[in-house]
């Protein structure tokens, strides 16, 4: 696959190339806002349901351009300590032991103790250090399952690019990360973080998209099998359930289907699977007494 560099994406187009290059299929609107999000060094929100690709955006450009992806998996109670640096205690403990056999006095090493061979580096801190050639792409997913208090400590780094160590001192990126921000949308992220950002909402996509997406994806699955997927996955989406299915889902589906040897869809295999693209009982039960039928005549007298 053809590897890209910020430098050489001088054009929307160009970046739309470095995409396709590694198989991901982009939006004009969606290219357009990562372009601007490389060439104006922004971070870049994007918002969305589950399952639309978000995450996969920010592994997507990282192996674009050849650089390190680090990821901040965001969740309730998330603090300083997991997310930018905390100190190697294990370590400090058997250094001490080691200095008391040896007779030494443990004041004389206590700078020692809190420097930065001691430091275990977090992914904020990971990312803003100038120990790579490359800026890497930091991907924070899923802001909106994190605290209101982590998201006023990340607006400050994302001001800056710069992180205090009160025993070490400031360390700041020489070349900012680049970086990607998701969110599903369960709690709304303040304006103030949103305004220093490129924002871009990613919506399920089209017919055309999806099947474009699952043959880039998939490219062995069978053609009509790829087409009637897509088909049923985005009749379903029209369907009233608790959590309609995303692409991830039906990149699942379509490969747990070509694992079973399928070439097209029938009302037994689609029954047996719905587990793969349908997370919860109370939509697998609609799926299987309600829509089923329908939806799989609907494939067999063509799209709409």
């Amino acid at each position: 696959m053809t590897i890209a560099s910020i430098a050489s994406l001088k054009t929307i187009d160009d970046l739309e190339a470095a995409l396709r290059a590694q198989n991901y299929i982009a939006e004009r609107s969606l290219a357009t806002s990562i372009f601007l999000a490389l060439k104006l060094r922004r971070p870049l929100f994007l918002e969305g349901e589950a399952g639309v690709g978000k995450t996969e955006i920010a592994k997507v450009l990282a192996a674009a351009l050849d650089t390190e992806l680090i990821r901040l998996q965001c969740y309730e109670g998330l603090d300083v300590n997991h997310a930018v640096y905390d100190w190697n205690y294990t370590r400090q403990i058997m250094h001490i032991r080691l200095m008391e056999a040896k007779g030494e006095r443990i004041e004389d090493e206590e700078a020692e103790l809190f420097g930065p061979k001691f430091l275990l580096k977090r992914p904020l801190l990971q990312a803003i250090e100038d120990s790579r050639e490359k800026p890497p792409v930091l991907l924070i997913d899923e802001l909106d399952r994190s605290d209101e208090e982590f998201e006023a400590f990340l607006l400050e780094v994302l001001s800056d690019f710069q992180i205090t160590i009160p025993e070490i001192g400031t360390i700041k990126a020489q070349q900012p990360p680049i970086v990607i921000i998701t969110s599903n949308r369960t709690r709304e992220i303040h304006d103030a973080l949103k305004r220093r950002c490129i924002y871009q909402w990613i919506d399920y996509p089209s017919f055309e998209k999806e099947l474009a997406i699952v043959r880039a994806k998939v490219p062995h699955a069978p053609a009509q099998l790829a087409k009637q997927v897509t088909q049923f996955v985005q009749e379903l989406r029209r369907a009233e359930l608790y959590k309609l299915p995303g692409i991830a889902e039906t990149l699942d589906w379509i490969a747990a289907l070509v694992a079973l040897d399928q070439t097209a869809l029938d009302e037994r295999i689609v029954d047996e699977t719905l587990g793969v693209i349908l997370k919860y009982q109370d939509d697998v039960v609609k799926a299987r007494t309600e829509l089923n039928k329908s939806i799989l005549a609907v494939i067999s007298t063509g799209y709409a």
